[in-house]
């Protein structure tokens, strides 16, 4: 007798396992919304497919009369502009932080206790700190989004160098490799495997530092369209963008998913992920 536990699903099966809660999800909320319009036809809180792709399409297709410009486009461009600079610098910063940290005693006792020390600050706390000494510009909301995730991937990183065979530098030594080879050659190398997991696992933070950031102090973004429509409780375009938000995020990690497996076989196979 097979356990379940021992059973796994076939890939048709997973997907349709898969799909299953998000057509629940969309079942139920069609269900909520019809009745709470056929109570209400004036209600904001649910609206209607028809009422949210006619949303969409008007902010997807027609230039708004203020700047000319098509605004969910622009609203993502800026986004994903501050993103993409925010994690690359974390990434970045991490990655050589976190190296130098694990694979160096001495500066991983110099550096461990204020990585550690910063990675507890509530990144959203400091936020008014941050416009103060930066301005409202661009620069403070990249700066939000590297304190928020750049200790994270620095200890993670500093982890995983800690966490490699120490049989591996020996040999390293033994074939008469100095400090800097042995961490360019045996260290770095699989550190890159790694550092896109770190920088998977912390999307949805930097996503979330970059809309209160957006929120607060901007005039473009997706963050700052959100929070300038909710006055005016427009769901319909709240929820759209709250979905395309999470579609870009989605199809990032996809794509550091696949970059990794391609880049990196050896790792996903020795380890079985």
């Amino acid at each position: 007798m097979r356990r379940l536990i021992n059973q796994h699903p076939g890939r048709g099966s997973a997907l349709l396992f898969g799909a299953l809660p998000f057509v629940l999800i969309l079942m139920a909320y069609l269900i909520g919304s019809a009745i709470r319009l056929q109570t209400n036809p004036n209600d904001k809180l649910l609206p209607s497919a028809a009422s949210m792709g006619h949303a969409v399409t008007h902010y997807a297709t027609e230039p708004s009369r203020r700047t000319g410009q098509i605004l969910l486009w622009a609203d993502t461009a800026a986004s994903l502009r501050r993103l993409a600079l925010g994690v690359a610098i974390s990434a970045a910063l991490g990655l050589v932080v976190g190296i130098a940290s694990g694979a160096v005693p001495y500066v991983g006792a110099g550096l461990g206790p204020v990585i550690s020390a910063l990675s507890l600050i509530p990144p959203l706390a400091i936020l008014p700190v941050l416009f103060i000494v930066f301005g409202l510009g661009e620069t403070a909301k990249v700066v939000l989004i590297v304190i928020g995730i750049g200790p994270f991937i620095a200890r993670d990183i500093a982890l995983r160098a800690g966490e490699l065979p120490r049989e591996q530098i020996i040999k390293a030594q033994t074939l008469g490799a100095s400090s800097w080879q042995t961490i360019t050659r045996v260290i770095l190398p699989q550190m890159w495997p790694r550092l896109i997991d770190a920088v998977r696992l912390s999307l949805g933070a930097a996503w979330l530092f970059l809309i209160a950031a957006e929120a607060i102090a901007a005039t473009n973004g997706l963050g700052y369209r959100i929070f300038l429509v909710r006055r005016y409780l427009a769901m319909d375009i709240i929820i759209p963008y709250v979905l395309w938000i999470t579609f870009l995020a989605y199809v990032m990690d996809l794509g550091l998913r696949r970059l990794s497996r391609k880049a990196f076989p050896w790792y996903h196979t020795g380890a079985g992920r």
